[in-house]
């Protein structure tokens, strides 16, 4: 779905453009849905914890949130409660450090073994903003941003990225607060308010809306169009694609 717009904004003429990366860049947010599925179903079913999970679970706990956050607030969401532990916590640690891990080697290992590549329509869009010297960066609350853009093969394209590495870094909060967005700007050197931000997440498009960008694209991979837009979105399409001229 495509907002009802009789022609999409010129991304081209904006100061700047700050990508997700996670399901705007490239497929990996299928890789995360697949592992948080993987590892709370097995979580829930061990501990007897009710409801069991679901994939609304993912959109509305997990998606576009730093890996402990979600799962401090999924836990949360059945009324459970364990100690915060530390990062450096085993995967066999029941802590929200240690369950965030857990799922983060599943991830890690789908990644290294079959690869990501970036969804084509963002790639021509990424391709069209160089070309015009327009600023582009990345806002991504994964801590495996780097190795992700590596492996598709366009980190070399961001000049900025704004991880979760850089978020404990920094002490920027977690989307959906605004601090990342913002920062990412600052860092890019562009004013939010003439830039564009571009997200799948209901955490990111919120996070985007608060930093006080003037034009928040939502792409929408599952989370819900109108939910994009009632957040925040500015308006919402199904593939960046839409963006690129031809």
């Amino acid at each position: 779905m495509t907002a009802e717009l009789p022609e999409l904004p010129d991304l081209r003429a904006l100061d700047g453009v700050l990508f997700d990366l996670d399901g705007v860049l490239t497929p990996t947010a299928d890789v995360h849905m697949h592992a948080w599925q993987s590892m709370f179903t097995e979580l829930f079913t061990s501990w007897g914890i009710e409801p069991p999970y679901t994939q609304d679970d993912y959109f509305r706990y997990l998606d576009g949130k730093q890996r402990y956050d979600g799962v401090a607030s999924l836990l949360r969401s059945r009324d459970v409660e364990v100690p915060w532990g530390d990062p450096s916590d085993p995967i066999t640690a029941d802590t929200v450090c240690g369950i965030g891990n857990r799922k983060n080697e599943v991830f890690a290992r789908v990644l290294r073994t079959d690869g990501i590549a970036p969804y084509p329509g963002s790639l021509a869009l990424i391709e069209q903003l160089r070309a015009a010297g327009t600023p582009i960066g990345v806002v991504s609350s994964s801590k495996n941003a780097e190795e992700v853009l590596t492996i598709a093969g366009i980190r070399e394209f961001f000049p900025v990225v704004v991880d979760g590495v850089v978020s404990a870094r920094e002490g920027l909060r977690s989307k959906p607060a605004p601090d990342m967005f913002a920062a990412g700007a600052r860092m890019l050197g562009v004013d939010p308010a003439r830039s564009a931000a571009v997200e799948d997440a209901h955490s990111g498009v919120a996070s985007a809306a608060a930093a006080g960008f003037g034009l928040v694209v939502g792409v929408d991979r599952g989370a819900g169009a109108q939910a994009l837009l009632d957040l925040g979105a500015t308006l919402v399409v199904d593939d960046l694609s839409a963006f690129v001229t031809r």
